[in-house]
């Protein structure tokens, strides 16, 4: 029976995926494409799904079903995975591929600015990245691989890093710990160089004074973009969000912040995932994004701050407090939220529903000039909180 529904999932793949078809039937294929990601399952919401997170491109993925727009991949013995079909490309290096792969030696290192991990593999493998707090501390999953790791070097120039190691947690999925000397997490950034991870983490800066970090912000939507609409002056998000950032950069400003970055300054398009990659290449030191909120019930209104990650929840939580001032209803902090400008481990972030426009009462405080003032002054205040709040 096994054999027989071996025989129909590889059949089924090579059937409904025509660009996997081939003489010899092979089921492999590389990831490519914009920040590629894989899902945990099928399941949807508006902003497409629970994911397990960005992967780098030209990583080797074995495709054993498909639906109409997705690839199923097996990650390891008991692992799978989903991959939207348009990020991977066929791989006919070889049909053969062997059941596992070895890992090699690790080296922790650090130069001026950053601390390394490099861990040496025989192939691009899948790969899952996590926070954990108490103490802060950065996990990897790899599959498909069994650990011939002898040796872990760690380097005296490390200055984040505090220890590294492994273990062979399944036959075929091997975890890396990289615990942490701070409780705050400040970022990291995982992709490969070569056959080699390579995890990159941000160190706490010397001085934690906002007047000394990088700090993004990010207008919500524009361009086609539009947006949620307002239900009674028609303002539209796009609009309203771009005046929320220019008066949070005037306040950052006349505080003598002097690094701010904007994803936008007019009413321009920018995919969301140029946005990420914008960000990621400016690296700044945290990333404040902007929207307004809607609903189907008019009733509902008020604030609310969201995050990926759990290392980024102290953020996130700071800023609702602060915003709570301003005599908004709470709509809470949420964690795990599925959009891509808070989905990057890069640096902390935290997005911020400032109000409702489908709601009427906070509508007509959003489109006001001195809101726009006193949320500008509730977010830096927010910012400076968590800054206190983070122990050296």
């Amino acid at each position: 029976m096994k054999i027989i529904i071996s025989i129909l999932a590889i059949f089924f793949t090579i059937s409904t995926s025509a660009q996997f078809n081939s003489p010899v039937g092979y089921r492999y294929g590389r990831t490519t494409g914009k920040l590629p990601a894989l899902s945990y399952g099928l399941g949807e919401d508006r902003l497409g799904g629970a994911k397990l997170g960005y992967i780098d491109t030209n990583v080797l993925l074995k495709v054993i079903d498909s639906t109409k727009e997705m690839y199923l991949v097996q990650l390891s013995k008991w692992h799978t995975a989903y991959l939207e079909k348009i990020f991977l490309k066929p791989d006919s290096s070889s049909p053969i591929k062997k059941p596992f792969y070895l890992t090699g030696s690790f080296i922790a290192k650090g130069d001026s600015l950053f601390d390394y991990i490099n861990i040496n593999l025989e192939e691009k493998l899948p790969y899952k990245s996590w926070m954990e707090i108490g103490p802060a501390k950065i996990m990897i999953d790899v599959y498909g691989v069994q650990s011939n790791t002898n040796w872990v070097t760690q380097l005296s120039t490390l200055k984040e890093v505090k220890n590294v190691y492994y273990q062979q947690v399944e036959d075929d999925v091997f975890r890396v710990t990289i615990e942490l000397k701070h409780q705050q997490h400040w970022g990291y950034s995982i992709g490969y160089k070569g056959k080699q991870l390579s995890v990159r983490v941000k160190r706490q800066p010397k001085l934690l004074d906002i007047k000394k970090l990088t700090i993004a912000i990010d207008a919500g939507h524009g361009g086609t973009n539009t947006g949620s609409g307002g239900v009674k002056l028609k303002t539209s998000e796009k609009e309203q969000t771009l005046l929320f950032a220019k008066s949070l950069e005037k306040s950052l400003k006349m505080l003598g912040v002097k690094n701010i970055i904007m994803t936008r300054t007019n009413d321009t398009s920018f995919d969301n995932k140029d946005r990420v990659l914008f960000l990621q290449e400016k690296n700044p030191d945290l990333v404040i994004s902007l929207h307004l909120n809607s609903s189907s019930k008019a009733e509902i209104k008020g604030v609310s701050t969201y995050y990926k990650h759990i290392g980024f929840r102290p953020l996130s939580t700071s800023i609702l407090s602060k915003m709570l001032e301003l005599k908004l209803d709470e709509f809470g902090n949420i964690g795990h939220f599925n959009f891509a400008l808070i989905t990057p481990t890069d640096f902390p972030n935290c997005l911020v529903e400032i109000a409702f426009l489908s709601n009427e009462a906070d509508e007509k405080r959003i489109v006001t000039p001195l809101f726009k003032k006193q949320v500008a002054a509730k977010v830096q205040a927010g910012i400076i909180d968590w800054l206190k709040g983070i122990k050296n």
